[in-house]
């Protein structure tokens, strides 16, 4: 830990910023560190030798640092997800039962339950375990994120059925990941039954789309 006097000068102040953050260069992204870096060592500049207070100059080096860290960061998150969503995209690119779909840092992959699952069963058919095996394959590439897998039905039928009928499902689906290695620590099961629907219920079409299962994937750092 650097402990810094009041004597300390501006010129001095501003080797001080540029040393506490090129320590950290060899772990974070460097083009983000330069940003931030210059952008403080200009407010240094701005004080005059001997006008900022201790607190002040421990509060703009803290600045520097944290915000490089952060920055940083933040681009690593967004890199880890960029090559994640390629791997998830290139692995199903022929399937027929999944499409990938991505928000922010937040990764979907969805199921059509039609094809998925025979109708009120709670059973994988047998093409659907490749897939959900190459998914699995790809999540224990990038430990650093958390799943939920979330089954969702249309809304034929009881509401408590269908409840059921999707929480069993999404189970299924986290079974089949962790037979294959993806941590169960990792994963949360969630049965939506027909609360969330992505179409009408009042057409064949519509209730086709809503019978799905969805797994979603988000880094550490925040929820799906």
């Amino acid at each position: 830990m650097v402990v810094y006097t009041p004597s300390v000068k501006s010129d001095t102040l501003s080797n001080n910023i540029k040393n506490n953050v090129f320590e950290m260069g060899t772990k974070m992204n460097k083009i983000k560190i330069s940003v931030f870096l210059c952008y403080f060592l200009f407010l240094a500049g701005c004080a005059s030798p001997g006008t900022m207070t201790k607190s002040q100059e421990v509060t703009l080096i803290g600045a520097a640092i944290g915000a490089a860290v952060g920055g940083a960061g933040g681009h690593f998150v967004g890199k880890m997800m960029d090559n994640q969503e390629k791997d998830m995209r290139d692995a199903l690119a022929t399937s027929e039962a999944a499409a990938v779909s991505r928000e922010g840092n937040l990764l979907s992959v969805t199921f059509k339950g039609d094809v998925t699952f025979d109708t009120n069963s709670t059973e994988l058919r047998t093409e659907s375990y490749f897939e959900v095996n190459r998914i699995a394959d790809i999540l224990n590439k990038y430990p650093d994120t958390f799943i939920r897998v979330e089954g969702h039905t249309d809304s034929k039928g009881f509401s408590g059925y269908n409840m059921n009928l999707s929480k069993q499902r999404s189970n299924t689906v986290k079974t089949v990941l962790v037979q294959r290695g993806v941590d169960d620590s990792r994963i949360e099961v969630v049965g939506f039954g027909a609360t969330l629907p992505v179409a009408t219920n009042d057409t064949e079409a519509g209730r086709q789309k809503n019978r799905r299962v969805e797994i979603k994937i988000a880094p550490k750092a925040q929820t799906p």
